[in-house]
């Protein structure tokens, strides 16, 4: 799941601007990525106690190759959005599966087209991998995202999500 592809240009939708570009992160973008991604975390009101944890993370991912980041730039705005991927495996369809974890848009790049340019790029790019499907998770009350999801084909499905937390603990290395 290389993000070491070239920058593409992805035409914005209805209201949005046919300007956004939406490009593959490098190491060279990490800063960039990570301060998206604390807004993302911001936003999902989620604590985080080490103020470097969320560019470590990221770019332990990328160097990994572990994920595929996206990010989104609107000409006079810079870069407003992320996206972030990771490969996935469906027993019930025995094939790779792709999880669409994170797209985050800041406040000030919202109604561009930049969260719509990065999902129409993570699908285009699922295809070209032969993924069999792209799945994510919102929560219940960001009807706005729900919204793009559904308008770009996404299927609300008849399962119910489970979630065990183990309180954060970080197994031994050995």
């Amino acid at each position: 799941m290389s993000g070491r592809a070239a920058q593409e240009q992805v035409g914005g939708s209805a209201g949005g601007d046919p300007g956004v570009v939406v490009r593959a992160a490098g190491e060279a973008d990490v800063d960039t990525a990570a301060a998206l991604f604390r807004g993302y975390l911001d936003f999902y009101e989620v604590e985080v106690k080490d103020a470097d944890a969320p560019r470590a993370f990221l770019a332990e991912r990328l160097a990994r190759d572990e994920s595929l980041v996206l990010l989104a730039d609107v000409p006079g705005a810079g870069t407003v959005g992320f996206a972030q991927v990771y490969r996935a495996f469906s027993s019930l369809t025995l094939s790779t599966a792709w999880i669409l974890n994170d797209l985050y848009v800041a406040p000030g790049g919202r109604r561009t087209g930049a969260g719509r340019a990065l999902l129409r790029e993570v699908l285009r790019r699922a295809r070209a991998a032969g993924v069999t499907g792209v799945q994510l998770e919102t929560a219940y009350d960001n009807t706005a995202a729900q919204g793009l999801y559904e308008a770009e084909g996404f299927v609300r499905e008849q399962f119910h999500v489970y979630f065990h937390d183990l309180g954060g603990v970080i197994p031994p290395e050995g």
